[in-house]
């Protein structure tokens, strides 16, 4: 029996992948959780159509996160913190609070998740932070951490 599927079930098939699978595993467990459906000239023209739009939607993504990471390229943010004796920080400075400054002094909205900080900053400085906006799509921006009341 040849099917269409659904979604990707692991170990068998991609999602819109066409397959030949038994007649048992096909009726009893594919069709009926609705991982995929019969392999009909309608459903795949359908299926195709779907997945050009999806390609279409994704290049779409892409292209705005490119124009992102082109406006983050090189930025200087400058975050003032409560500093004790050695530039030691009260507190830190972790992904939440550079986006938050990302997105006041920028106005380009980023994910704290995008944001790769090993650590969050305990000291007072210079730090060169990349944002991770997608799989192959990076933005450097340099971080400074100052002293609050100071300059």
């Amino acid at each position: 029996m040849k099917v269409v599927f659904l979604k990707n079930v692991p170990k068998v098939a991609k999602l819109g992948e066409i397959k030949e699978v038994t007649d048992g595993y096909g009726r009893n467990f594919l069709i009926p959780k609705k991982l995929a459906v019969l392999a009909a000239p309608g459903v795949t023209d359908n299926l195709e159509a779907q997945s050009r739009a999806q390609a279409k939607k994704q290049s779409q993504i892409e292209a705005k996160l490119i124009e992102m990471a082109k406006k983050l390229d090189n930025k200087e943010v400058i975050l003032k913190a409560k500093a004790g004796s050695k530039d030691r920080l009260y507190g830190r400075v972790t992904n939440a609070d550079i986006a938050a400054e990302l997105n006041r002094t920028t106005g380009v909205a980023v994910d704290k998740r995008k944001i790769e900080l090993a650590e969050p900053i305990r000291e007072l400085g210079s730090y060169e932070i990349v944002i991770k906006l997608s799989k192959d799509i990076m933005s450097k921006i340099k971080i400074t951490v100052t002293e609050e009341g100071a300059g």
